[in-house]
Protein backbone atom coordinates (compact mmCIF):
# COMPACT_ATOMS: atom_id res chain seq x y z
CA UNK A 1 0.00 0.00 0.00
CA UNK A 2 1.41 3.15 -1.10
CA UNK A 3 1.59 6.33 1.37
CA UNK A 4 -0.74 8.04 -0.18
CA UNK A 5 -3.21 4.75 0.45
CA UNK A 6 -1.67 4.87 4.25
CA UNK A 7 -2.85 8.38 5.02
CA UNK A 8 -6.14 7.85 3.14
CA UNK A 9 -7.53 5.07 4.92
CA UNK A 10 -5.78 6.45 8.51
CA UNK A 11 -7.90 9.87 7.59
CA UNK A 12 -11.26 8.09 6.84
CA UNK A 13 -10.44 5.59 10.31
CA UNK A 14 -10.45 9.38 12.02
CA UNK A 15 -12.91 10.62 10.49
CA UNK A 16 -14.92 7.57 11.51
CA UNK A 17 -13.96 7.48 15.36
CA UNK A 18 -14.34 11.50 15.55
CA UNK A 19 -18.70 10.94 14.27
CA UNK A 20 -18.29 7.96 16.88
CA UNK A 21 -16.76 10.44 19.58
CA UNK A 22 -19.13 13.00 18.72
CA UNK A 23 -22.39 10.97 18.86
CA UNK A 24 -21.09 9.45 22.21
CA UNK A 25 -21.02 12.81 23.85
CA UNK A 26 -23.98 13.98 22.57
CA UNK A 27 -25.30 11.04 24.12
CA UNK A 28 -23.95 11.54 27.32
CA UNK A 29 -24.79 15.42 27.19
CA UNK A 30 -28.83 14.37 26.64
CA UNK A 31 -30.73 15.50 27.20
CA UNK A 32 -29.72 19.20 28.65
CA UNK A 33 -33.24 20.87 27.34
CA UNK A 34 -36.81 20.21 26.86
CA UNK A 35 -37.92 17.27 24.64
CA UNK A 36 -41.24 17.89 22.53
CA UNK A 37 -43.30 14.52 21.17
CA UNK A 38 -44.91 15.63 18.57
CA UNK A 39 -48.60 13.85 17.90
CA UNK A 40 -50.07 14.69 14.40
CA UNK A 41 -53.77 14.73 16.09
CA UNK A 42 -56.18 16.59 17.98
CA UNK A 43 -55.70 16.04 21.84
CA UNK A 44 -58.19 13.14 23.23
CA UNK A 45 -57.65 10.43 20.83
CA UNK A 46 -55.21 6.94 21.49
CA UNK A 47 -52.00 8.25 20.09
CA UNK A 48 -52.08 12.05 22.26
CA UNK A 49 -53.09 9.89 25.35
CA UNK A 50 -50.18 6.98 25.00
CA UNK A 51 -47.72 10.08 24.11
CA UNK A 52 -49.13 11.63 27.54
CA UNK A 53 -48.40 9.48 29.38
CA UNK A 54 -44.92 8.28 27.77
CA UNK A 55 -44.13 12.33 28.66
CA UNK A 56 -45.10 12.21 31.95
CA UNK A 57 -43.53 9.39 33.05
CA UNK A 58 -40.57 10.17 30.65
CA UNK A 59 -39.90 13.58 32.59
CA UNK A 60 -39.29 11.62 35.81
CA UNK A 61 -36.71 9.63 34.20
CA UNK A 62 -34.77 11.87 32.10
CA UNK A 63 -34.10 15.08 34.39
CA UNK A 64 -35.63 17.01 31.91
CA UNK A 65 -39.22 18.72 30.75
CA UNK A 66 -40.86 16.39 28.02
CA UNK A 67 -43.84 17.90 26.42
CA UNK A 68 -46.22 16.86 23.88
CA UNK A 69 -47.29 19.31 21.02
CA UNK A 70 -50.09 18.50 18.85
CA UNK A 71 -49.82 19.80 14.91
CA UNK A 72 -53.50 18.24 14.15
CA UNK A 73 -53.67 17.20 10.36
CA UNK A 74 -54.05 15.37 7.31
CA UNK A 75 -53.62 12.33 8.96
CA UNK A 76 -50.55 13.10 10.64
CA UNK A 77 -48.70 14.00 8.13
CA UNK A 78 -47.78 17.64 9.65
CA UNK A 79 -46.47 16.36 12.49
CA UNK A 80 -44.44 13.61 10.07
CA UNK A 81 -42.94 16.90 7.99
CA UNK A 82 -42.24 18.85 11.09
CA UNK A 83 -40.44 15.90 12.83
CA UNK A 84 -38.21 15.26 9.54
CA UNK A 85 -37.30 18.79 8.93
CA UNK A 86 -36.76 18.94 12.98
CA UNK A 87 -32.92 19.22 13.85
CA UNK A 88 -31.53 15.58 14.07
CA UNK A 89 -30.59 15.85 17.93
CA UNK A 90 -33.01 13.79 19.98
CA UNK A 91 -35.03 16.95 20.74
CA UNK A 92 -38.09 16.28 18.64
CA UNK A 93 -39.28 13.15 19.06
CA UNK A 94 -42.53 12.31 17.13
CA UNK A 95 -45.80 9.83 17.94
CA UNK A 96 -45.65 7.70 14.70
CA UNK A 97 -48.47 5.65 13.79
CA UNK A 98 -49.35 2.90 11.34
CA UNK A 99 -50.91 5.94 8.69
CA UNK A 100 -47.71 7.47 8.49
CA UNK A 101 -45.38 4.29 7.73
CA UNK A 102 -47.74 1.77 6.13
CA UNK A 103 -50.87 3.53 4.15
CA UNK A 104 -50.24 7.10 3.40
CA UNK A 105 -47.26 6.24 1.60
CA UNK A 106 -48.82 4.08 -0.62
CA UNK A 107 -52.22 6.50 -0.93
CA UNK A 108 -50.41 9.49 -2.20
CA UNK A 109 -46.85 9.98 -3.83
CA UNK A 110 -46.69 13.42 -2.91
CA UNK A 111 -45.79 13.39 0.99
CA UNK A 112 -43.60 15.76 2.53
CA UNK A 113 -41.49 13.24 3.87
CA UNK A 114 -39.60 9.96 3.06
CA UNK A 115 -40.44 7.84 5.21
CA UNK A 116 -37.57 5.72 4.49
CA UNK A 117 -34.96 8.11 5.10
CA UNK A 118 -36.70 11.46 7.05
CA UNK A 119 -37.79 9.16 9.68
CA UNK A 120 -35.70 7.16 12.38
CA UNK A 121 -37.76 4.47 13.81
CA UNK A 122 -37.02 4.08 17.90
CA UNK A 123 -39.77 2.01 19.38
CA UNK A 124 -42.66 0.55 19.25
CA UNK A 125 -45.08 1.91 22.29
CA UNK A 126 -48.66 -0.35 21.70
CA UNK A 127 -51.06 -2.38 19.33
CA UNK A 128 -54.37 -1.01 19.34
CA UNK A 129 -57.00 -3.31 17.82
CA UNK A 130 -60.13 -0.74 16.82
CA UNK A 131 -63.50 -1.46 18.45
CA UNK A 132 -66.66 -0.40 15.98
CA UNK A 133 -68.50 2.25 18.19
CA UNK A 134 -72.26 3.41 16.94
CA UNK A 135 -74.27 6.29 17.50
CA UNK A 136 -77.37 5.09 19.27
CA UNK A 137 -79.89 6.18 17.15
CA UNK A 138 -79.47 3.18 14.90
CA UNK A 139 -80.79 0.45 16.42
CA UNK A 140 -78.26 -2.14 15.01
CA UNK A 141 -76.92 -4.09 18.65
CA UNK A 142 -74.27 -6.10 16.86
CA UNK A 143 -72.05 -6.76 13.44
CA UNK A 144 -74.54 -8.53 11.03
CA UNK A 145 -77.72 -6.14 12.14
CA UNK A 146 -75.60 -3.40 11.39
CA UNK A 147 -74.34 -5.16 7.90
CA UNK A 148 -77.90 -5.58 7.26
CA UNK A 149 -78.85 -1.92 8.06
CA UNK A 150 -76.31 -0.76 5.95
CA UNK A 151 -77.72 -2.73 3.00
CA UNK A 152 -80.64 -1.49 3.20
CA UNK A 153 -79.41 2.09 3.01
CA UNK A 154 -76.47 2.19 0.76
CA UNK A 155 -74.19 4.98 0.91
CA UNK A 156 -76.46 6.71 3.66
CA UNK A 157 -74.33 6.07 6.53
CA UNK A 158 -71.76 8.42 7.57
CA UNK A 159 -68.40 6.59 9.11
CA UNK A 160 -65.92 9.00 10.73
CA UNK A 161 -62.09 8.58 10.67
CA UNK A 162 -58.95 10.42 12.62
CA UNK A 163 -58.17 11.55 9.06
CA UNK A 164 -57.82 10.59 5.62
CA UNK A 165 -55.09 7.73 5.39
CA UNK A 166 -55.52 6.71 8.95
CA UNK A 167 -55.43 3.41 9.93
CA UNK A 168 -59.32 3.80 11.36
CA UNK A 169 -59.59 4.97 7.69
CA UNK A 170 -58.54 2.32 6.18
CA UNK A 171 -60.56 0.01 8.90
CA UNK A 172 -63.63 1.51 7.99
CA UNK A 173 -62.82 0.64 3.85
CA UNK A 174 -61.76 -2.61 4.87
CA UNK A 175 -64.81 -3.26 6.56
CA UNK A 176 -66.82 -2.08 4.27
CA UNK A 177 -65.60 -4.13 0.99
CA UNK A 178 -65.39 -7.36 3.77
CA UNK A 179 -68.97 -6.67 4.30
CA UNK A 180 -70.20 -5.72 0.23
CA UNK A 181 -71.75 -2.60 2.10
CA UNK A 182 -71.37 1.32 0.94
CA UNK A 183 -70.57 3.70 3.86
CA UNK A 184 -69.53 7.73 3.24
CA UNK A 185 -66.31 8.47 5.18
CA UNK A 186 -66.52 11.51 6.99
CA UNK A 187 -62.51 12.59 7.60
CA UNK A 188 -61.42 14.53 11.29
CA UNK A 189 -58.28 16.25 12.27
CA UNK A 190 -58.10 13.45 15.21
CA UNK A 191 -60.30 11.06 16.97
CA UNK A 192 -60.92 13.57 19.77
CA UNK A 193 -63.20 15.36 16.56
CA UNK A 194 -64.35 12.93 15.18
CA UNK A 195 -65.38 11.80 18.61
CA UNK A 196 -67.46 15.21 19.29
CA UNK A 197 -69.57 14.69 16.05
CA UNK A 198 -70.41 10.89 16.85
CA UNK A 199 -71.25 11.73 20.22
CA UNK A 200 -74.19 14.04 18.92
CA UNK A 201 -74.98 11.86 15.77
CA UNK A 202 -73.52 13.97 13.09
CA UNK A 203 -71.76 11.04 11.91
CA UNK A 204 -73.20 7.29 13.29
CA UNK A 205 -70.12 5.06 13.22
CA UNK A 206 -66.34 5.34 14.05
CA UNK A 207 -63.52 2.65 13.98
CA UNK A 208 -61.74 3.41 17.58
CA UNK A 209 -59.24 3.20 19.95
CA UNK A 210 -60.96 1.68 23.47
CA UNK A 211 -58.85 4.49 25.17
CA UNK A 212 -60.76 7.04 23.96
CA UNK A 213 -64.37 5.10 23.28
CA UNK A 214 -64.83 2.94 25.98
CA UNK A 215 -65.55 5.62 28.44
CA UNK A 216 -68.77 6.99 26.02
CA UNK A 217 -69.89 2.92 25.63
CA UNK A 218 -70.23 2.60 29.57
CA UNK A 219 -71.90 5.86 29.60
CA UNK A 220 -74.81 4.29 27.12
CA UNK A 221 -73.56 7.30 25.03
CA UNK A 222 -72.44 4.78 22.46
CA UNK A 223 -73.03 1.20 21.48
CA UNK A 224 -70.38 -1.27 20.88
CA UNK A 225 -70.59 -3.43 17.84
CA UNK A 226 -67.06 -5.51 18.05
CA UNK A 227 -63.66 -5.80 18.55
CA UNK A 228 -61.25 -5.65 14.65
CA UNK A 229 -58.34 -8.14 16.54
CA UNK A 230 -58.31 -11.77 15.78
CA UNK A 231 -59.45 -12.84 19.25
CA UNK A 232 -61.26 -11.03 22.01
CA UNK A 233 -59.04 -8.61 24.12
CA UNK A 234 -58.24 -10.05 27.92
CA UNK A 235 -59.35 -7.27 29.44
CA UNK A 236 -62.55 -6.46 27.48
CA UNK A 237 -63.84 -10.51 26.92
CA UNK A 238 -67.19 -9.48 26.22
CA UNK A 239 -67.03 -7.63 23.20
CA UNK A 240 -67.21 -10.24 20.23
CA UNK A 241 -64.93 -9.78 17.56
CA UNK A 242 -66.00 -8.95 14.10
CA UNK A 243 -64.61 -11.65 12.33
CA UNK A 244 -66.49 -13.92 14.70
CA UNK A 245 -69.92 -11.95 13.76
CA UNK A 246 -70.08 -13.34 10.42
CA UNK A 247 -66.71 -11.72 8.52
CA UNK A 248 -64.22 -14.86 9.07
CA UNK A 249 -60.70 -13.39 9.23
CA UNK A 250 -61.72 -9.80 9.35
CA UNK A 251 -58.11 -8.03 11.32
CA UNK A 252 -57.06 -4.33 11.66
CA UNK A 253 -54.74 -3.91 14.58
CA UNK A 254 -53.05 -0.66 14.03
CA UNK A 255 -50.10 0.64 15.95
CA UNK A 256 -48.46 3.26 17.60
CA UNK A 257 -44.73 4.21 18.34
CA UNK A 258 -41.74 6.75 19.05
CA UNK A 259 -39.94 7.90 15.83
CA UNK A 260 -37.04 10.38 15.88
CA UNK A 261 -35.40 12.49 12.60
CA UNK A 262 -33.66 10.38 9.99
CA UNK A 263 -29.82 10.56 11.04
CA UNK A 264 -30.52 10.93 14.83
CA UNK A 265 -27.25 9.82 16.48
CA UNK A 266 -27.90 6.21 17.49
CA UNK A 267 -26.55 6.63 21.27
CA UNK A 268 -29.44 9.15 21.57
CA UNK A 269 -32.04 6.50 19.72
CA UNK A 270 -30.92 3.74 22.32
CA UNK A 271 -31.09 6.49 25.37
CA UNK A 272 -34.59 7.40 24.34
CA UNK A 273 -36.02 3.76 23.24
CA UNK A 274 -34.17 2.98 26.97
CA UNK A 275 -36.61 5.40 28.43
CA UNK A 276 -39.89 5.10 26.68
CA UNK A 277 -39.32 1.14 27.39
CA UNK A 278 -38.68 1.20 31.18
CA UNK A 279 -42.32 3.49 31.05
CA UNK A 280 -44.15 0.53 29.58
CA UNK A 281 -42.76 -1.75 31.11
CA UNK A 282 -43.95 -0.11 34.73
CA UNK A 283 -46.85 -1.66 36.35
CA UNK A 284 -49.21 1.08 36.45
CA UNK A 285 -48.81 2.53 33.18
CA UNK A 286 -48.96 -1.76 31.88
CA UNK A 287 -51.91 -2.05 33.46
CA UNK A 288 -53.56 1.17 32.49
CA UNK A 289 -52.38 0.71 28.97
CA UNK A 290 -54.27 -2.87 28.96
CA UNK A 291 -57.36 -1.73 30.76
CA UNK A 292 -57.49 0.75 27.62
CA UNK A 293 -57.55 -1.82 25.28
CA UNK A 294 -54.06 -1.24 24.05
CA UNK A 295 -50.77 -4.00 24.19
CA UNK A 296 -47.73 -2.23 25.21
CA UNK A 297 -44.69 -3.53 23.36
CA UNK A 298 -41.00 -1.08 23.90
CA UNK A 299 -39.13 -3.21 21.27
CA UNK A 300 -35.79 -2.50 20.00
CA UNK A 301 -35.47 0.25 17.03
CA UNK A 302 -34.83 -3.01 14.47
CA UNK A 303 -37.72 -4.68 15.86
CA UNK A 304 -40.05 -1.81 15.17
CA UNK A 305 -38.58 -1.06 11.75
CA UNK A 306 -38.96 -5.23 10.75
CA UNK A 307 -42.98 -4.60 12.68
CA UNK A 308 -43.09 -1.71 9.81
CA UNK A 309 -41.74 -3.17 6.70
CA UNK A 310 -44.33 -5.97 7.32
CA UNK A 311 -47.47 -3.31 7.91
CA UNK A 312 -46.20 -1.82 5.28
CA UNK A 313 -47.02 -4.84 3.00
CA UNK A 314 -50.35 -5.64 4.65
CA UNK A 315 -52.40 -2.14 4.15
CA UNK A 316 -50.69 -1.72 0.97
CA UNK A 317 -52.91 -4.64 0.33
CA UNK A 318 -55.47 -3.29 2.06
CA UNK A 319 -55.42 0.13 -0.48
CA UNK A 320 -54.92 -2.02 -3.03
CA UNK A 321 -58.33 -4.00 -2.29
CA UNK A 322 -60.61 -1.40 -1.35
CA UNK A 323 -59.46 1.53 -4.20
CA UNK A 324 -58.64 3.71 -1.91
CA UNK A 325 -56.81 6.63 -3.54
CA UNK A 326 -55.86 10.45 -2.79
CA UNK A 327 -58.50 12.31 -1.46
Amino acid sequence: MTHHKIRCALNWTCALLLVAVAGWAQAQAYPSKQIRILVGFAPGGSTDIVARLIAQEMTKGIGQQVVVDNRAGAGGVIAAELTAKAPADGYTLFACTTGIFAILPFISNKLPYDPEKDLAPVTQTGSLPYIIVLHPSLPAKNVKEFIALAKARPGQINYASSGIGTASHLSGEYFASAAKISMTHVPYKGTGNAMADLLTGQVVLLFDQPVSSMAHVRAGKLRVLGITSAQRFSTMPDIPTVAEQGLPGFETVSWSGICAPGGTPRPVINRVQGEVSRVLKLPEIRDRLLRDGIEPVGGTPEEFQAHIRREMQKWSKVVRDAKVGAQ
